[in-house]
């Protein structure tokens, strides 16, 4: 028996696209859009306001343009750059807030409320049997006594 050697050459031929297909399953791309819609349930509508809004002169009392336009420029100024800075203080720690807030009611609900109608909707058919016989032996002999009792009461009513 002989021993043959060979000489091979192995390679790996890719297409770029080929490549560019296979990264993208394992890093896939985050697609961000420029203006995202922050508000999508529209929740805030109410919350819309302009200066038409809530400053209005009526046709007959103007102050003059250059006041009306600059109390204008303020007013949006002041709203933007206040809403801005109420932001940034208060954002992240009340949104820490809420987080918690809204863990402790979901736990809440989820292990103490449910089990609690569960429990009570369990014993209810129990209940009610029991209820049915009191009533039937007690408030529905004394209502019916009374109705015959007072089936014989009648009224006239009579003008002068």
């Amino acid at each position: 028996m002989g021993l043959e050697k060979e000489k091979s050459e192995t390679r790996i031929v890719m297409d770029d696209d080929e490549f560019n297909k296979s990264i993208e399953t394992i890093l896939p791309k985050k697609k961000i859009r420029a203006d995202p819609k922050r508000d999508p349930h529209d929740i805030n509508s109410h919350l819309k306001v302009n200066f038409e809004d809530v400053i209005a002169e009526p046709d007959t009392t103007h102050s003059f343009d250059k006041v009306w336009i600059c109390s204008n420029a303020v007013f949006e100024l002041v709203k933007f750059l206040l809403y801005r800075l109420l932001t940034t203080i208060l954002a992240i720690p009340l949104s820490f807030v809420a987080g918690i807030l809204f863990a402790v009611l979901s736990s809440i609900h989820i292990w103490i409320v449910v089990p609690c109608i569960k429990s009570c909707m369990m014993a209810l058919p129990s209940v009610q049997a029991i209820w049915r016989s009191l009533v039937d032996m007690f408030i529905s002999p004394l209502f019916k006594s009374m109705g015959r009792c007072f089936s014989s009461v009648g009224f006239h009513v009579m003008k002068d």
